[in-house]
């Protein structure tokens, strides 16, 4: 799975996610891309598996970039444990996704296939997503 092979700070703030993305929002090395329709977390599990349907899906034929990567924390305290005696220990790792921002670009396959695979990986995500094409955004 993805991960920080180091990080400054073992544990980090929540922050609010408001507004959209402007760095990572056009497409930069495929034909066809799936982009963020609205805020959330993408854990590095659901990375993986919407990159494994996209490749079963194109039946490993053309070329996939993954444009997000999961650098930031998340804490959890253990079961059945009171409150209070601070923050929980690092849990697992998510990418905070903005409105507009690439997450998937495909090229070398047919529009048709790739159309499809890139809509089987936005239902593996726990937000909206629709998919663009480089023609459209230009």
């Amino acid at each position: 799975m993805l991960s920080p092979k180091k990080v400054r700070h073992r544990k980090v703030f929540k922050a609010r996610m408001r507004g959209k993305a402007y760095r990572g929002s056009s497409i930069a090395f495929g034909d066809y891309a799936l982009k963020a329709t609205c805020c959330g977390y993408m854990s590095n599990q659901q990375i993986e598996a919407a990159r494994i349907t996209i490749n079963r899906t194109m039946k490993r034929g053309g070329k996939v970039w993954i444009r997000v990567f999961p650098d930031k924390p998340l804490t959890a305290k253990p079961a059945e444990t009171r409150m209070g005696k601070g923050k929980g220990a690092p849990d697992s790792w998510v990418a905070v996704i903005k409105p507009g921002v690439i997450l998937y670009e495909i090229t070398g396959v047919s529009e048709e296939i790739a159309l499809k695979a890139l809509r089987l990986a936005g239902n593996k995500l726990p937000f909206s997503t629709k998919v663009i094409t480089k023609r459209n955004t230009l």
